[in-house]
């Protein structure tokens, strides 16, 4: 189930993952690796060890820093861990839904952390519960667990690898076993997971910036539908399924990732400020600055302010000692953020016509706010231009984006966003323009290069649970009518 904020105009991912394995100090570099992840989720973390004889697992509420400080290894002993950082998309913030979630299976202890959301979760977890399965918590992760567990193949990896033929959606994960650290990718890449070298041992991790905080060697993405064994005999691949092109989630280029991690070889950093050349190009309009809506909103505008010849001024500044709006625990924390998270600055706007650069538009609510802001302060004109293109659908492989009667370009058009907004002109990246700016010209008739379902419509994979809920919404619908 997802929460939403209607004072929250951001998408919100719901997690990030990594593992470490032979280095005799893994749970701090797993620890160093999440504060590097962090922006990814900030409601709970977690780490589990292993320390050749037992698992060993610590999961809180809350930041890395307020829980994984200092030296962990009396704590969280071991050559080998993995972890997680978690926003919840499927499953309520509470202490057991926290990840890394461990069991005793047949074959031995299996700890697992996910990223990502299962499009038929609740129909694959409602059969496992009729054939006998008990649950410990409401998340999707669970259900790879029970189906590893059921599976009747011999080896670790042939069991992981049947689970995820019964699986649909999004997902990049780690687990850890006795022995091993396995990583493995949806069949189409949607949810991002890369491998590094440090030393003689290996790290897997959701972005490269958590490779780059511990000195970690980039060595290369885990490919779609590809399995990695991790263990003292090095590393073993498998192909969990038949090739097919990759299709990774298009907004980890427009927001997830942080802008200094690199995604299919490309500078995230670059293709944003691309992707300002390519709005400039296609929404330009007279104005006397450029001012971001920070910071995810910098390197567009940068780019923008390139191509257009209009200086760049930070008008706008945020408090960095607000976490990010959007990943907030509580709707009061989330208010409160919002209200203290940007501050005007009046030198830069009072008497200017303004072009207010910002990475995507989802509700409208906190742009509307952003608005009135710099109305307030004195702009003369206020030209808004989104960096993506209008998100019009919901998103269901991790991202906790909301229902498309919420989104604002899905419930407006053009004119009614413009005067909603109270600017004098209102621009959008097009979606050619956007696979343009990360280098991927969109081609004709084939396959998308990205999932780009949330500006499209094209969903890559069935979306079991959610077509069965709206069957019985109109069952039941029908029944009313009866009545």
């Amino acid at each position: 189930m997802a929460y939403f904020d209607n004072d929250d105009d951001k998408p919100r991912e719901e997690c990030g993952v990594i593992g470490v394995f032979g280095n005799k100090e893994a749970s701090l570099l797993t620890a160093l690796g999440l504060h590097a992840l962090q922006h990814r989720g900030q409601e709970a973390c977690g780490i589990v060890s292993f320390d050749g004889k037992r698992f060993n697992s610590e999961r809180h509420m809350g930041l890395v820093g307020e829980h994984f400080g200092g030296d962990l290894r009396p704590r969280l002993p071991g050559y080998a861990a993995i972890g997680h950082n978690r926003y919840s998309t499927q499953g309520r913030p509470m202490l057991r839904n926290i990840q890394p979630i461990f069991a005793d299976l047949a074959l031995g202890g299996f700890a697992v952390a996910h990223n990502g959301n299962l499009t038929n979760a609740r129909h694959v977890r409602q059969q496992l519960v009729k054939d006998g399965a008990i649950f410990q918590s409401t998340m999707d992760t669970e259900v790879i667990l029970h189906l590893v567990a059921h599976s009747p193949k011999k080896r670790f990896v042939d069991r992981l690898i049947d689970a995820m033929h019964q699986i649909e959606g999004g997902y990049a994960l780690v687990g850890l076993t006795g022995k091993k650290l396995i990583g493995a990718r949806d069949p189409i890449g949607l949810r991002p997971l890369v491998l590094g070298r440090l030393g003689t041992g290996y790290v897997l991790a959701s972005e490269t910036c958590a490779l780059d905080i511990i000195g970690a060697e980039f060595v290369r993405e885990i490919e779609n539908g590809e399995v990695v064994v991790i263990s003292e005999e090095g590393l073993e691949s498998f192909r969990a399924f038949a090739p097919r092109p990759p299709s990774p989630c298009a907004f980890e280029y427009v927001y997830f990732a942080r802008p200094d991690s690199f995604i299919q070889g490309r500078s995230v950093y670059e293709v944003r400020r691309r992707m300002g050349h390519q709005l400039a190009a296609e929404t330009p309009a007279d104005a006397d600055v450029i001012v971001p809506v920070p910071d995810s909103g910098v390197p567009a505008a940068l780019g923008f302010s390139e191509a257009s010849g209009i200086p760049f001024q930070m008008g706008i500044i945020r408090n960095h000692y607000v976490g990010r709006t959007f990943i907030q625990p509580t709707q009061t924390g989330r208010q409160m953020a919002i209200s203290k998270k940007h501050s005007p600055n009046r030198a830069v706007l009072e008497g200017k016509r303004v072009i207010l650069v910002d990475d995507s538009i989802v509700r409208g609510n906190t742009s509307k706010k952003i608005v009135q802001m710099v109305r307030e302060a004195g702009a003369r004109e206020i030209h808004f231009r989104s960096a993506s293109p209008p998100i019009l659908n919901p998103d269901f492989y991790g991202i906790d984006m909301a229902a498309k009667s919420e989104l604002f370009a899905a419930i407006h058009t053009h004119e009614e966003m413009v005067k909603e907004l109270k600017v004098e002109s209102l621009g959008f990246l097009s979606v050619p323009g956007l696979y343009k700016a990360i280098g991927e010209p969109l081609r004709n008739n084939m396959i998308p290069q990205f999932s780009d379902h949330c500006f499209t419509g094209e969903y890559p994979t069935p979306l079991v649970d959610y077509h069965q809920d709206q069957a019985d919404k109109e069952r039941q619908l029908s029944l009313l009518d009866d009545v």
